[in-house]
């Protein structure tokens, strides 16, 4: 028998809030985080707009010398890890530390490192090329890193599955837990991608919406207008822990990870094939996984990038998963941006705190449905009702898919 593995701590800092509370009150209250890019000069940009983390001081969080060796996305990660950890009341000993583990993704990676050295390598030289920089961009590192603060020696790994990057993560983490390699996993994942080489690169693909003169109203899933996803950053991090050994420290258990289902399109490089096969599966298998039904959730937090296409194709999915009791639904993306490998953690957390509170977070800025995508996806403001088992999508380029079910927790 698998064993049963519930969350114990949750940390996050995004374009909502420099914690997973403050992440979570802001999207519950649907506030858009959407605004101008401050992070660079993006005047010349066919995109000008972002949702960046603000006023964010690597210096608050660890010593400069720290910092300066590290990339944004693996500060961010830090930052996540340490509020979770925290959140979670874990020790780590010497008679627990091989039974502790570390997995956090990213999709892209230390771009602002990349960018910053070979701007050094060429105005300047190789010489002058930090030693540092290499382990700045390595996607790994992340876990690398926390798993040297905390002393934690358990499996050390890092998925790289673009924007189901850190779904994939908590799934391999949770399963991890269930098959008795580890106890406990901090898991999640980190993503700073605002750079201009990352904005011109997805506004070349026609990816990001181009809405500059209105960025609040910017993202805006399911809505007949939309145009593209809004770029964010920042990290979601959670403590997965195996229910007894949670249950013997007398941890706070915040919810019970049941399902975890994978799937793989097998159809193109960045769009989904338009019969909505993979999401569709990927569904069905977290279901089957969790031993659940499709009419046993109660909510789903969509994927819902705010793309033409994607939101179309995940709506259809979800019909030809659910049929004719299909649950409440929405994309906390209109509030917090898309933050690529970090999205899935964060809306991963966003759904617990669903759970915990009994709120249904709204999708923001769907004034003119599309008629394609016809779901009830809790338009513009939050709803109360009483959630037993959510769904949290992610969708990444090159057709993979992930999904994963929370459920409150019960004896």
């Amino acid at each position: 028998m698998k064993k049963r593995v519930v969350v114990t701590g949750v940390g996050a800092i995004t374009p909502a809030g420099k914690t997973a509370f403050e992440t979570w009150e802001n999207v519950k209250k649907g506030k858009s985080c959407t605004g101008n890019i401050t992070l660079f000069d993006a005047s010349n940009m066919p995109v000008k707009i972002a949702a960046e983390v603000k006023d964010f001081d690597p210096l608050q969080y660890m010593d400069k010398k720290e910092a300066r060796k590290i990339d944004r996305f693996i500060q961010f990660a830090m930052v996540a890890a340490d509020e979770a950890f925290k959140m979670s009341g874990l020790s780590i000993t010497p008679e627990n530390a091989e039974r502790v583990g570390v997995g956090i993704g990213s999709g892209i990676g230390g771009l602002n490192s990349l960018e910053d050295s070979h701007k050094t390598l060429l105005e300047r030289g190789p010489s002058r090329v930090s030693p540092f920089f290499i382990p700045s961009i390595i996607i790994n590192m992340a876990s690398g890193l926390i798993s040297i603060k905390y002393g934690v020696k358990g499996p050390n790994f890092s998925t790289v599955t673009a924007c189901a990057t850190s779904s994939h993560s908590i799934g391999m983490s949770y399963r991890i837990i269930n098959y008795g390699d580890a106890d406990v996993m901090i898991c999640g994942g980190a993503e700073a991608a605002i750079t201009p080489l990352s904005i011109a690169g997805f506004a070349s693909m026609r990816a990001l919406s181009t809405r500059n003169d209105d960025p609040l109203t910017a993202s805006r899933p399911y809505d007949l207008e939309r145009d593209g996803f809004v770029m964010g950053e920042g990290a979601g991090v959670m403590i997965l822990e195996e229910l007894e050994h949670a249950k013997k420290r007398g941890a706070k258990i915040l919810c019970e990870i049941k399902g975890f289902g994978q799937s793989g399109d097998a159809f193109h490089i960045s769009a989904p094939s338009e019969d909505g096969d993979g999401p569709m599966r990927v569904m069905i298998n977290a279901v089957k996984d969790a031993g659940l039904k499709p009419e046993d959730i109660d909510y789903i937090n969509t994927h819902g990038t705010s793309t033409p296409a994607g939101d179309k194709i995940e709506t259809l999915a979800i019909k030809k998963v659910f049929g004719d009791k299909i649950p409440p639904a929405s994309s906390t993306k209109s509030e917090t941006g898309h933050l690529l490998g970090a999205a899935g953690a964060v809306e991963g957390i966003v759904t617990i705190y669903s759970l915990l509170e009994g709120v249904l977070p709204p999708t923001i800025n769907l004034k003119n449905p599309d008629p394609e995508c016809d779901l009830d996806y809790v338009p513009n403001e939050c709803r109360k009702m009483n959630i037993k088992n959510a769904l949290s999508n992610s969708f990444g380029f090159g057709g993979t898919n992930a999904s994963i079910i929370f459920s409150k927790y019960e004896e």
